[in-house]
């Protein structure tokens, strides 16, 4: 492993070195030193005119809408057009987008950001309460809205002065509301209006995803999204160029077609908006876009369109896995299944690598707050270490880890996740305090415990606020839900403490289990029995047939569970 190591380290800096176009350079932002890609941007307006690079070649794939590089970009400047002229939308204005997954979520985006105004995608979930703050919280006074979304924010739009133009998902016509098509070809064939971006301006407002308390907006520059993109660039083109100098067998077999990805996620999340949308366009990726995850239809979609690669919350990767087995659909095409989120159980990446043999599987980590930019891990380095979710991502990221005193931990020691990267979002809007508690001196605390082996693999034992304190012992939910993960009966698990009046805390467990197969509890804390201490096996289980309950970006929504199951107790 340390030759490939050392070979990637390698690569890296060649890549990144004086004259090359990752070249990495340093540079002040905000009175602190960042590294920073010098041929990055300077803005996404810039960014995004790289569409044209590529523009017969398709772009967008939904349903029966199909939309090429070039048509994307028109139709995005003919909608800031109508932003511009019939608007006024000026620098510094922010502008929502309250849509499911759809093409018109991408003109939006590029749109928005292309003239210098702020882009703050709304949680499309979100009841009209929920959007009702976030476009009090943003001062968003224009919505790019979907029919549903539309009939959330109608009762409030009144209040807020908001101006909705509306894309007729239903079909079923717009009453009383600006219709999105009609003011997208309002200007047919126009340009993309003049605007002054620098690269500290804002690009986007994007919410948290309220697993813990209110949604705060992560209010980042173009710099910070840029810098997140040319580092995915950077960490690719160096794992390629590592496997072909020293394994080229591991290599891949080479695509007969253009690149496509699999769009599972909300659009609205950073993993969705940024390394899938974004990424794409500079490396001329066919994206195809689904309105909802249902593995059924991700089979048919990568068989007809020849998905090369699947991104996706762990829960999608191990459905798509189960399916591939239950299936005859030809998923020969996929090249990688990376995943986000949450940490895959280390049982699911060793099924992956023997389901489909052409893909290699990869985590990624990385937060809103840092635009995706964390650690990253793939193929036989994750094989290796399943457990892990990879080495910091280069070229201009730092990662450490600080104790309850700031201070900084060596290697195999356990503290807070703090990433300093020119990624980082300029802070929460609106919220000062809870700004200055996490992003200090150009470091972000994650709020995430981890811990780096000798080899630099960075691995998260727990969420700072999510430990369970049971008698004074720290127990860690990914620890205990790992262990139950293995066991072969079991498809999800969420781990979490609840209230005792002994111990303060007691470990609790929610169990689904396989399709078919029975479980008890008293088999499942048994099976624990044999590899974990007697206080780490849930006091509180239960088993159940039904989906456990998620949140927007897919991730099991512990905060819901822990309080409907306290009652039970």
């Amino acid at each position: 492993m340390k030759e490939f190591l050392d070979a990637l380290d390698a690569n890296v800096t060649e890549l990144t070195g004086p004259g090359e176009d990752l070249e990495v350079i340093e540079q002040h932002i905000d009175g602190h030193p960042f590294r920073v890609y010098r041929n990055a941007g300077p803005t996404l307006r810039e960014y995004l005119e790289q569409s044209k690079e590529h523009s017969d070649e398709t772009f967008l794939v939904y349903q029966n809408e199909r939309y090429t590089f070039g048509q994307t970009y028109q139709l995005s400047a003919q909608l800031a057009q109508a932003l511009v002229q019939d608007f006024g939308v000026k620098k510094g204005d922010r502008v929502a987008i309250a849509m499911r997954n759809n093409p018109q979520w991408c003109f939006a985006f590029m749109a928005i950001v292309s003239i210098g105004a702020i882009a703050v995608p709304m949680n499309a979930w979100w009841t009209t309460e929920e959007l009702h703050y976030g476009f009090s919280d943003s001062g968003a006074s224009i919505v790019i809205s979907d029919s549903q979304r539309c009939d959330r924010i109608r009762p409030f739009a009144s209040e807020l002065n908001l101006t909705q133009l509306v894309v007729d998902d239903l079909n079923g016509g717009i009453a009383g509301e600006l219709d999105f098509e009609a003011m997208l070809n309002k200007y047919p064939g126009a340009a993309m209006p003049a605007a002054e971006i620098e690269p500290e301006d804002g690009a986007t407002i994007l919410y948290t995803s309220g697993s813990t308390g209110m949604p705060k907006g992560v209010f980042s520059s173009h710099r910070s999204i840029l810098s997140a993109l040319y580092s995915w660039l950077t960490g690719s083109f160096a794992a390629v160029a590592t496997v072909e100098q020293l394994a080229p067998q591991l290599a891949p077999p080479a695509l007969e077609q253009q690149a496509a990805i699999l769009l599972t996620i909300p659009l609205f999340h950073v993993t969705a908006s940024h390394s899938i949308f974004l990424l794409s366009i500079i490396v001329g990726r066919k994206m195809v876009i689904m309105y909802k995850w249902d593995v059924e239809v991700a089979m048919e979609l990568i068989e007809r369109e020849k998905i090369s690669s699947f991104s996706g919350v762990p829960t999608m990767s191990a459905e798509l896995e189960q399916g591939a087995l239950a299936t005859k659909r030809d998923l020969s095409t996929l090249r990688e299944i990376s995943a986000g989120g949450a940490p895959r159980p280390p049982e699911q990446v060793r099924k992956l690598a023997t389901t489909f043999t052409n893909a290699k599987a990869g985590l990624g980590y990385g937060l809103t707050e840092t635009n995706g930019i964390g650690a990253i891990t793939s193929g036989m380095f994750y094989q290796l270490k399943p457990h892990s979710c990879g080495r910091v991502l280069p070229a201009v990221t730092e990662i450490k880890l600080i104790d309850e005193n700031g201070k900084t931990l060596g290697v195999n020691e356990a503290g807070e996740v703090c990433i300093y990267t020119p990624g980082n979002a300029k802070g929460y809007w609106n919220k000062k305090e809870a700004t200055a508690e996490v992003f200090v001196d150009g470091w972000f605390r994650t709020g995430d415990v981890g811990k780096f082996d000798e080899e630099g693999f960075l691995t998260i034992v727990d969420r700072i606020k999510d430990i369970i304190i049971r008698g004074g012992e720290n127990i860690s939910c990914i620890e205990v839900e790992s262990a139950i993960y293995e066991h072969p009966k079991v498809l999800e698990v969420a781990v979490f403490g609840l209230p005792d009046e002994r111990l303060g805390e007691a470990v609790a467990a929610v169990v689904v289990p396989v399709a078919g197969e029975h479980l008890s509890t008293e088999e499942l804390r048994d099976f624990l029995a044999e590899g974990m201490a007697a206080f780490k096996i849930p006091a509180h289980c239960w088993i159940v047939q039904e989906q456990l309950p998620r949140i927007a970006t897919g991730k099991i929504y512990k905060k819901g569970l822990k309080a409907d199951y306290a009652a039970k107790i």
